[in-house]
């Protein structure tokens, strides 16, 4: 069901960062424009694109970030990022294969002693790296708090899962009584599964929460000031953000507030579309991690028809349609929806959020189109 526009605003631009960038705001502005604009007219309530070239920092929003008002997004919206939790946790774990702490082609059994067993499922034959590409064939976990989520996306949880402080390691046993979807890399399958089972391994592996690590090895490092790992138990989101809404049973609810612990090392952070880019542009720049270990990220297996998706160990590369590469993410939760990354042939780094989380194929595909439209800018 598509649903109706509640008001559509005309894109607002803001900018900080160097003086002197205008050029770069301009070019590229009114085709970003128009593609928020497009992505409000066909259903999202609100959409803003944070663009970071070089360190110049600046954001074009559209539509509502709260309906019952019309007030636009604020312009340091804090935001659900998701699946884009993924690139984090793998990041982490390839920093403790980097300290010789855990190594990619172990089997999880090694770190976690009779915890990844079931139909089919085998601790012993699944491996690290398999749990950081999605090749692992573990059955999707989420399906237990609602719907199936769609492969890369949104997770839809139910009212009571809302609010509850889920215990993942018993959510993963009831998970594992499900059959295996495929044999230990015969396929690629996004599975939430996978980065459930990262984050308890990087917990054993460390002796200290999934959070903690986030937090020390990656937050800190990279001074990503207003993202977080939310508390057990925590339901609203720290400082300002737009209302997040979900279409429940037809109707379009406020979905801000809810408890993560259900998403967990798949999909618990909250941040900025600023922070977001520092992390891409971090990343791919080698501060987080040394070469070896980020070529291995960058180690892909195409996951579309077309071939211009691919997927690596948590990251993604995207071919956009101006000929260059994007490599980033996506991610989605009860309320909101990012696409993001950096091009690493002119250092841009985009992030893409609607307060809506994804609703059907057309409202994906328009996202995409957004990130290329952005990341493609002059």
């Amino acid at each position: 069901m598509k649903l109706a526009v509640l008001g559509v605003a005309m894109a607002a631009v803001t900018a900080c960062g160097v003086d002197g960038s205008g050029d770069n705001e301009e070019a590229g502005l009114g085709e970003i424009t128009a593609a928020l604009n497009a992505a409000v007219h066909l259903g999202f309530p609100g959409a803003q694109a944070v663009i970071d070239d070089k360190g110049h920092t600046w954001t074009v929003t559209s539509g509502a970030g709260e309906l019952a008002t019309g007030k636009p997004f604020p312009g340091d919206s804090r935001i659900r990022i998701g699946s884009n939790t993924k690139p984090f946790v793998a990041t982490v774990m390839l920093q403790l294969v980097a300290e010789g702490k855990v190594e990619l082609d172990a089997p999880v059994e090694r770190y976690l002693p009779g915890v990844v067993h079931g139909p089919g499922i085998d601790g012993n034959r699944i491996t690290i790296r398999n749990l950081l590409q999605h090749t692992s064939g573990l059955p999707e976990y989420a399906a237990e708090f609602g719907d199936t989520p769609k492969p890369g996306q949104v997770e839809i949880v139910t009212e009571h899962a809302r609010w509850t402080t889920a215990d993942m390691a018993e959510v993963i046993r009831n998970a594992l009584t499900a059959p295996a979807d495929f044999e230990p890399g015969a396929q690629w399958r996004y599975s939430n599964t996978n980065y459930a089972v990262a984050g308890m391994v990087i917990e054993k592996v460390t002796g200290h929460s999934v959070a903690a690590e986030i937090t020390g090895r990656i937050i800190e490092r990279l001074a990503l000031r207003d993202t977080y790992y939310p508390e057990p138990g925590e339901t609203d989101i720290r400082g300002p953000h737009p209302i997040g809404y979900s279409e429940v049973g037809g109707q379009r609810v406020d979905y801000t507030s809810q408890n993560m612990s259900w998403a967990g090392a798949a999909g618990a952070i909250v941040a900025t579309g600023a922070d977001l880019d520092r992390f891409w542009a971090g990343l791919l720049d080698g501060k987080l991690l040394p070469p070896a270990q980020l070529a291995e990220m960058k180690n892909v297996r195409s996951v579309d028809d077309k071939g211009t998706l691919s997927y690596g160990l948590g990251m993604m590369r995207m071919s956009l349609s101006c000929g260059k590469e994007l490599w980033g993410h996506t991610g989605g939760t009860s309320g909101f929806l990012t696409f993001d990354g950096v091009v690493p042939a002119t250092g841009r780094a985009v992030t893409i959020a609607f307060n809506q989380d994804l609703i059907d194929h057309e409202h994906n595909s328009a996202g995409f189109h957004t990130l290329d439209v952005a990341a493609c800018g002059a």
